[in-house]
């Protein structure tokens, strides 16, 4: 007889944290944060809590865990050229272009119901639970954001961004007006928003013309004489 192979463990591990992870994000997309609990993910992913709670110290825990990895997963499914903000903002020497890829990427995953229905619920959430909004915060959004500070930085370096610009406030600029329309619904999230929004932002942030450029003491005139009807 040949011999019996052992059990991956591993293997098994990987599949049940897997289905864990399908079954929270799936729970709190159907009946809402406050009414997943523990024992409802172990029944839906098919294993015993105790099985949960040796992974995992709170259904906080699990749930970031598991839309960490979702969102991993639709990076790798979209491809490099998505835009992704897992892999870094790019640097093609064109922030305006470089800027637009990344906030359609975002578009694109705002309108994705497998990662809206989650991210909705955890983000209601966390305004009420301070201690879960805090976490949401720190691991989901702040290392996305220190990813727009870096690139933003290396525009203003090359030229491209005024030097006195913050890159904290330009970034919010560009991410909160995306998050006020996904998150009121006031008017659809598409493609040519995220385009305008990064238009309007640069429009307002890249440098100015020097007072001692003639050219730009010229137009200023010309525009304050037009506007005072002497022109």
């Amino acid at each position: 007889m040949a011999p019996t192979k052992a059990p991956d463990s591993s293997r098994r591990s990987d599949r049940s944290r897997r289905a864990i992870h399908d079954a929270a994000l799936a729970l709190v997309g159907e009946v809402g944060y406050r009414r997943t609990t523990i024992e409802g993910i172990a029944a839906r992913a098919g294993v015993g809590k105790q099985t949960i709670y040796r992974w995992w110290p709170s259904k906080a825990a699990v749930l970031m865990e598991a839309f960490l990895d979702l969102a991993g997963r639709a990076a790798e499914e979209a491809g490099p050229q998505s835009g992704d903000t897992a892999q870094g903002i790019p640097d093609t020497g064109d922030l305006t272009a470089d800027l637009k890829l990344v906030l359609r990427a975002t578009v694109d995953e705002l309108n994705n119901p497998a990662l809206e229905v989650p991210t909705r619920a955890l983000t209601a959430e966390g305004i009420v639970d301070a201690r879960l909004g805090a976490e949401f915060v720190s691991k989901l959004l702040e290392p996305q954001l220190a990813l727009y500070v870096t690139r933003l930085r290396a525009a203003q370096e090359a030229g491209h961004l005024r030097a006195d610009a913050d890159p904290r406030i330009a970034l919010e600029l560009l991410i909160g007006p995306l998050m006020h329309r996904w998150l009121l619904r006031t008017l659809p999230l598409t493609h040519a928003y995220a385009d305008a929004i990064v238009d309007y932002t640069l429009g307002g942030l890249t440098p100015r013309p020097r007072p001692e450029d003639p050219a730009a003491g010229l137009r200023s005139h010309r525009q304050w004489a037009e506007t005072s009807g002497m022109g």
